[in-house]
């Protein structure tokens, strides 16, 4: 059977598609990803030829995050340098980065992900260094960043409830998630290993403590998912977990906090959350190996540690800041939807990106067996 990049068809499809003079910059970007992930790219003589140097190119996961960090970031870059910044919502999955730099056909500078994402990335030689002289390490908080990660914003794992589902008694801890006779209904959980681990061994008793829950109890780990799973449904998207709570298929879940925080926010909604023993992910901006636009990259990226532009993001998707200076200024309105405002702070588990960069990779196809099986 013939792979894509070993189908003739497919390639003159590609070059055909490349080659017309209506498809502009962005679109052909993202057809380049596309055909990258599909493993057409290494066959097709493109190289670095059509990337353009005088561009900056940022590839986050689409839905709320292609509507405002153009707003956020993209444009008053672009008005203070002159430097055009363009956004692909495709995703920055590992396969296409590594397709990309393995193909010499990268199309992204910098990719909205996470430090896991950069530890598993960077060591395997996919990822450029953040330049630190240019990016200031002193605005983030510590351990928010590394060698090939620099967390721009903050978000968590939470625990999403329907207040009608409960009435006065709502769940507040993952061993009230795993208790379906006192809370029933349907649960939903993430299709990945991040957090679905650390908010199961707090369900077995763990105490949300970094030093207690790694390196993870693999094992007990996924005893505690697969002695749910029967009244649970396992998400693919953000906006998947939303569909499911809004229209009561499920009752609670676990759930990015910014998509909590947006069905909080909808007028009559009774959709809540708690930030006890939530899971906070320090978000990372990566740069793949070879990116077009080289070393202007970190301009870019050092714009972004604005805390301004930072409590905005809080502001229109509920992003907690990464820069530490930002909480100062954090209106008392927002208080409540900042991952990193001291009262929330203080509640969560801040997972250990270094483990997971190690290990989620290797453990993913137990956790795929366990909720699948």
């Amino acid at each position: 059977m013939k792979t894509p990049s070993q189908d003739p068809c497919l390639t003159d499809a590609a070059r055909l598609a490349l080659s017309d003079p209506s498809l502009d910059s962005a679109r052909r970007r993202q057809l380049l990803a596309l055909l990258g992930a599909a493993g057409v790219s290494a066959m097709l003589p493109l190289g670095r030829a059509h990337a353009d140097a005088g561009k900056i190119v940022v590839c986050n996961w689409g839905g709320d995050a292609i509507k405002h960090q153009p707003t956020v970031w993209g444009k008053p870059f672009e008005k203070a340098t002159g430097t055009k910044v363009e956004f692909d919502g495709t995703g920055p999955s590992f396969g296409k980065i590594r397709t990309m730099v393995e193909s010499k056909n990268v199309v992204w500078d910098v990719c909205d992900a996470n430090l896991a994402a950069a530890h598993s990335l960077g060591k395997r030689g996919y990822l450029e260094p953040i330049d630190y002289s240019i990016v200031d390490r002193g605005k983030v908080r510590p351990g928010f960043s590394s060698e090939y990660g620099v967390s721009h914003f903050i978000y968590s794992f939470v625990l999403a409830y329907d207040k009608k589902a409960f009435g006065d008694r709502v769940p507040r801890t993952w061993a009230d998630f795993w208790n379906t006779r006192d809370f029933p209904g349907t649960r939903i959980l993430p299709d990945r290993v991040l957090a679905s681990l650390e908010a199961a061994l707090m369900a077995d008793g763990v105490p949300a403590d970094a030093a207690r829950i790694y390196p993870i109890d693999e094992k007990r780990a996924l005893d505690k998912i697969a002695a749910i799973k029967e009244h649970a449904i396992f998400w693919k998207t953000g906006a998947e977990s939303q569909q499911l709570l809004r229209q009561g298929e499920a009752s609670m879940g676990l759930v990015w906090h910014t998509r909590a925080t947006v069905m909080r926010r909808e007028p009559g909604s009774t959709i809540d959350f708690t930030w006890n023993q939530g899971i906070l992910i320090p978000a990372g901006w990566l740069v793949p190996k070879g990116n077009p636009a080289g070393r202007k990259v970190f301009d870019f990226i050092a714009a972004t540690q604005s805390p301004e532009s930072q409590i905005e993001l809080l502001r229109l998707m509920g992003n907690g800041p990464a820069n530490p200076a930002a909480n100062a200024l954090v209106p008392p309105e927002l208080r409540k939807d900042n991952p990193t405002d001291d009262d929330n702070f203080r509640l969560q588990l801040v997972a250990d990106a270094t483990w997971h960069g190690e290990n989620q990779d290797r453990i993913y196809n137990e956790y795929v067996k366990v909720i699948t099986g």
